[in-house]
C-alpha cells in the first residue's frame, strides 16, 4: 500500500509539474561548501616553495613566507621552517611584521586546500600594495606528506621547558660547539655527522616526540638528523630551526656542557697561524690576512654539502664535505696548515675535530666565524 502512494504521488507530482525533491548527494555538498572557500588567482605547489623553503638559507632575504594560521594551537606547533606567523584573523593589527620592500614575494599558506586563511590574507596584503604574492594552497599538510621536516617556535621550546613536556631535544651540533656554547637544558647532544655511530642515544620508544635543532636559519644539521631520524621509523620528529642562539638570546644562556677532550685540543699553532678564542680556531683577522696576502701558504677547505658550494665558497678552495672528511684525510697536506671553514664554523669545527682524532700530527684549524656566500662574493663576519 506505502509503495502504490508513494508511486501515485511522483507521478502527480509529474503531471502537475513539481519535481520531487531528493536528498542532495554528497558530492554536490561538497562542491557547494568548496565554492564558499575564497580563493587566491597565483597559486604555488610544493615544486615550487621546496628550494625557497630549505635550510640553510637566510631568512632576511629571498621569499617571505607567511603562516596564517592560529599562533599556538597551529604555528607553534609545526610550520614551515624561517615562516613567519601572521594569524588572518589578526591580519590588521600584525600588518607591520610585512616587509617594507612591496616587491618581495610573499608566499601566504595555512592548513591545506579545505584552508583559505591563506588566500583571504593574501588579498589583504595585496590590498596593501604587495605586488609578489602567492598562496601555496597544499599548506603545511602537504609540506610533512612530502617528507619535508615542520618547525616548532622558540615559544613551543620554552612552554616545553617550563611544563617539562615529555618530549627529547636533540642538539645536532659538533660536540666541540656544545662544549664551548653549552645547550638547550635537558638536551642530549647527537653531531648530525655521528649520527650513525651513536644511534644507541635515540629513544627506544619510535613514537616519541623528539626535536632537533642545531646553530640557526644558516645550519641544516637538524634538518639532515631528523630526516635521518624518520628514515628510522621515528614518527614524531619536528625541528627547531632558529636553535640554540635563539634559546640563549632569549634566556641568556643555556646548560653548561662538558668540556672538550683532549684528543680534540690543538696543537701549537705555526708561527703565521694567530689562534682564534676556540682551541683549533684561526683568528678572523689572521685568516684574512693570509687570505688576502699568502693565500698559498694555506689550503682552504670547504666542508659544506657539494650541492651548497653553487652559491659561491672563497677564492681557491676545495670542497670535502664533513661526511668525506674521515676517509679523505689523505688529500690534507703536512707541509701547510689546512683551515676549514663552513658559514657558521659548526661544521668546519667538526672537521677540525675528527681530523684531530685520526692524525693529531696534521696542522689544520677551522675558522670560528659566520661567512655569508651569496651573489658570487663572500662576507666575513668575526664571532
Amino acid at each position: 500500500m506505502h509503495a502504490k502512494l508513494l508511486v501515485a504521488a511522483v507521478a502527480l507530482a509529474f503531471v502537475s509539474g513539481h519535481p520531487v525533491a531528493q536528498p542532495a548527494a554528497p558530492a554536490a555538498a561538497q562542491q557547494a561548501s568548496e565554492s564558499t572557500l575564497v580563493r587566491y588567482h597565483k597559486v604555488v605547489d610544493f615544486d615550487y616553495v621546496k628550494p625557497l623553503a630549505s635550510l640553510p638559507r637566510k631568512i632576511e632575504e629571498g621569499a617571505l613566507f607567511i603562516d596564517s594560521r592560529p599562533k599556538a594551537r597551529r604555528y607553534d606547533t609545526g610550520h614551515i621552517p624561517g615562516a613567519i606567523n601572521i594569524p588572518d584573523t589578526q591580519f590588521e593589527k600584525m600588518s607591520h611584521l610585512l616587509p617594507q620592500d612591496k616587491g618581495r614575494e610573499l608566499i601566504f599558506y595555512c592548513q591545506g586546500p579545505t584552508c583559505d586563511l591563506s588566500a583571504k590574507s593574501a588579498l589583504k596584503a595585496e590590498k596593501l600594495g604587495y605586488t609578489n604574492i602567492k598562496v601555496y594552497e597544499g599548506g603545511i599538510p602537504d609540506w610533512e606528506a612530502r617528507g619535508e621536516n615542520a618547525a616548532v617556535s622558540l615559544d613551543f621550546i620554552l612552554k616545553a621547558l617550563k611544563e617539562k613536556a615529555d618530549i627529547v631535544l636533540i642538539d645536532a651540533r659538533p660536540a666541540r660547539r656544545v662544549a664551548s656554547e653549552g645547550t638547550i637544558p635537558g638536551a642530549i647532544n647527537i653531531s648530525d655527522t655521528s649520527f650513525d655511530k651513536e644511534i644507541a642515544k635515540l629513544p627506544a620508544d619510535k613514537s616519541k616526540e623528539i626535536v632537533y635543532f642545531c646553530q640557526g636559519f644558516a645550519c641544516d644539521l637538524s634538518e639532515k638528523s631528523a630526516k635521518k631520524a624518520k628514515a628510522l621509523g621515528y614518527t614524531k620528529v619536528r625541528t627547531f630551526p632558529e636553535g640554540y642562539p635563539a634559546y640563549a638570546a632569549a634566556t641568556g644562556g643555556g646548560q653548561a656542557a662538558a668540556a672538550a677532550p683532549a684528543s680534540a685540543r690543538s696543537e701549537p699553532a705555526p708561527a703565521i697561524i694567530e689562534p682564534g678564542k676556540e682551541k683549533g680556531s684561526i683568528a678572523t683577522a689572521s685568516f684574512e690576512r693570509i687570505l688576502k696576502e699568502s693565500p698559498g701558504s694555506m689550503l682552504i677547505v670547504d666542508v659544506r654539502d657539494a650541492k651548497d658550494i653553487k652559491a659561491g665558497t672563497l677564492p681557491g678552495a676545495v670542497n670535502i664535505p664533513v661526511g668525506e672528511i674521515e676517509k679523505r684525510i689523505g688529500e690534507l697536506p703536512k707541509d701547510k696548515p689546512t683551515v676549514f671553514v663552513c658559514p657558521t664554523g659548526a661544521r668546519s669545527g667538526e672537521a677540525y675535530d675528527m681530523v684531530k682524532l685520526i692524525d693529531p700530527s696534521l696542522p689544520v684549524y677551522f675558522l670560528d666565524a659566520e661567512i655569508d656566500f651569496s651573489g658570487g662574493a663572500y662576507k666575513i663576519k668575526a664571532r
